[in-house]
């Protein structure tokens, strides 16, 4: 993500800088001193230093508020934070009993889903308000990062305007500079600071409103998004026999505990596909070949 933010500024910069040179105004000139026709970066230049400066921030703005959009469109998304291939492969470790194994699917992922459903599995063994309570906990925790990218959007529409309304200061500082000077002599030196003025506002309007816009429309659908994916780890977690999982660790510290069935991650089992149809560790019935125990999980090996 970091590779394509830097790869989009790269590609923007350019791009706006030419619209600078390109779009032309109708700000016309005192005959002699300044050409008929300006381009907006010819009338920055004549605003001095702080005008270009100020550009220069209004530019950047822009950049960052383009960045952040593009981001929030392609992170708000249900296969994003809970993509299908990835609960069908903890769905499927979890009907086994693989507790342990669902745990280092889950850490290998960085997806919304794995996030949470990691830490709720490590208090599997403390029953079954520990894992909700940690789906919560978790949840919020994971769904405040996401939601803190969008509230750069509401900062960006805060700060757009004040950085127009600072050009628009120093603009107008320079409009009655001339009109102290020339008096109304020369009108058009006069309209040209006056439209310097204008730009600076306008641009920082320009930036703070889709910001606004985009600000309430991510954080909807953030929302929407975060509720759906919260409802499928509910799904995940819904059917575990929690009153059979007393003192297991999972995580780092893992244990199958005292009074826990073995969960299959410690050893193989040897079991003849001639001599039997039970599974050696907890006796449940077995089709001969069937890996791992659909019962309780262990990793068996058939001769």
């Amino acid at each position: 993500m970091i590779t394509s933010v830097t790869s989009l500024r790269r590609f923007l910069l350019p791009l706006l800088t030419l619209a600078l040179f390109l779009l032309p105004t109708h700000l016309h000139a005192a005959e002699g001193e300044m050409p008929e026709q300006m381009t907006i970066l010819q009338t920055i230049l004549h605003g001095g230093p702080l005008i270009i400066m100020i550009w220069i921030a209004i530019l950047a703005t822009s950049i960052i508020m383009v960045t952040f959009i593009i981001q929030l469109f392609l992170l708000l998304r249900v296969d994003k934070l809970a993509p299908q291939p990835l609960l069908a492969s903890i769905r499927s470790t979890l009907d086994a009993g693989n507790y342990q194994e669902a745990w280092e699917i889950c850490r290998a992922n960085k997806a919304y889903v794995a996030n949470v459903l990691a830490g709720a599995l490590e208090r599997i063994g403390r029953g079954k308000d520990a894992v909700e309570g940690a789906l919560i906990e978790i949840g919020q925790r994971e769904a405040s990062i996401l939601k803190t990218q969008n509230s750069y959007l509401s900062v960006i529409g805060v700060i757009a305007p004040m950085i127009g309304l600072l050009g628009t200061v120093i603009g107008m500082m320079g409009a009655f500079a001339v009109l102290g000077q020339s008096g109304v002599s020369d009108p058009r030196k006069l309209a040209l600071s006056i439209g310097e003025v204008l730009m600076a506002t306008a641009s920082g309007l320009f930036i703070a409103i889709p910001a606004f816009i985009f600000y309430y429309y991510f954080r909807n659908r953030a929302a929407i998004v975060i509720s759906t994916a919260d409802g499928k780890l509910n799904q995940l977690v819904e059917d575990i026999p929690f009153e059979e999982l007393g003192g297991v660790r999972i995580g780092e510290s893992f244990s199958v505990g005292a009074s826990a069935p073995n969960l299959g991650a410690a050893q193989s089992r040897k079991v003849s596909m001639a001599l039997t149809t039970n599974c050696p560790v907890c006796n449940g019935e077995i089709t001969p070949g069937q890996n791992p125990c659909p019962h309780c999980g262990a990793t068996l090996d058939w001769a």
